[in-house]
């Protein structure tokens, strides 16, 4: 029931502030469009960390290589958005399923190891074949066609407001579903007691290794976007700060909590705007006070924000 409450009630919250920001704020679509990428990338890391407790230093090969795929097929005369997306979400799940045996396996110190050097891995070959990605130059030479063949990117960004808040809307009801299915409901189990799960019979690894597929397949999505968006693929969409970043906004909002995620990417992302262009220098001085700061006072993220004003409200 209050998952369901939350969908009836957070869903509608999320669509009526993107119409607000679309008619308050129409010179920031660019922003928002990099906001709602952001929190379908959040959201992807959340599934495999909030729901089936998989830490991952790694995360953003998938979102690296959903960015490459578009460009790579845009490059080839393959333009159409939607069927690349739908390329590029295969080419990371693919790739995310080859990873998981590696990946699922042992305990968070090992898994930290692995998807760190993972990340590595892919950030060194793709950098190392500059044929096929650009190598540090990146990839801008691709078209991306209009949607569905009536829709074209524009200038302004509105297109991209609205594909990216769909996708956004996607990627939101994929992991409620997931989240509130029985599969999902296994997931905490193995969260939250993994010795527990395997004394009731529970397969460990493959629940594990199904939910790494569904986070890069949308890690790919998200990545996908980015590049159609902005009609370039580069390096640093594989690299260690990019799947830092995604640990901080899903820590931010709150892990296990939709809505606490999709919050938590938009302040990370808007803050970072923000301090950028006012210190191009030490921005993330102040991002890091920020983080530092939410740790004690929200120590359950931005999804614990109502309990903390609950308590604050009972004082005397």
């Amino acid at each position: 029931m209050t998952r369901t409450l939350d969908l009836r009630v957070s869903l509608p919250i999320l669509l009526a502030a993107a119409a607000g920001c679309y008619l308050v704020f129409p010179d920031y679509l660019g922003l928002m469009r990099t906001i709602f990428i952001a929190a379908i990338f959040a959201l992807s890391y959340d599934l495999l960390q909030g729901y089936a407790g998989i830490v991952s230093l790694g995360h953003a090969v998938f979102f690296g290589l959903g960015a490459y795929t578009v460009a790579i097929l845009g490059g080839h005369g393959l333009t159409e958005p939607l069927l690349t997306l739908a390329v590029a979400m295969g080419v990371a799940s693919l790739a995310a399923g080859l990873l998981a045996p590696i990946v699922v396996v042992g305990n968070d110190f090992n898994r930290l190891l692995v998807t760190l050097g993972v990340g590595f891995l892919f950030y060194e070959a793709a950098n190392q074949a500059h044929g096929l990605t650009g190598g540090a130059d990146g990839l801008s030479s691709f078209t991306v066609g209009p949607i569905a063949g009536l829709f074209a990117f524009d200038f302004e960004g509105r297109v991209a407001f609205f594909y990216t808040l769909a996708g956004l809307v996607a990627a939101y009801l994929i992991v409620w579903r997931v989240s509130s299915s029985p599969f999902g409901l296994a997931l905490r189990g193995l969260r939250e007691n993994t010795a527990r799960m395997h004394a009731v019979g529970a397969s460990v690894g493959r629940h594990r290794a199904l939910a790494y597929v569904l986070s890069g397949a949308l890690a790919g999505m998200a990545g996908a976007m980015l590049g159609q968006t902005s009609n370039f693929a580069s390096l640093d969409m594989l690299g260690f700060e990019r799947s830092a970043d995604v640990m901080m906004m899903t820590a931010l909002g709150g892990t296990g909590s939709i809505p606490g995620v999709i919050l938590g990417a938009s302040l990370f992302t808007g803050l970072k705007d923000i301090l950028s262009s006012v210190s191009p220098k030490y921005w993330q001085l102040g991002v890091g006070l920020v983080l530092m700061a939410s740790v004690f006072v929200l120590p359950r993220g931005l999804a614990g924000l109502a309990a903390v004003l609950r308590r604050i409200g009972r004082r005397p």
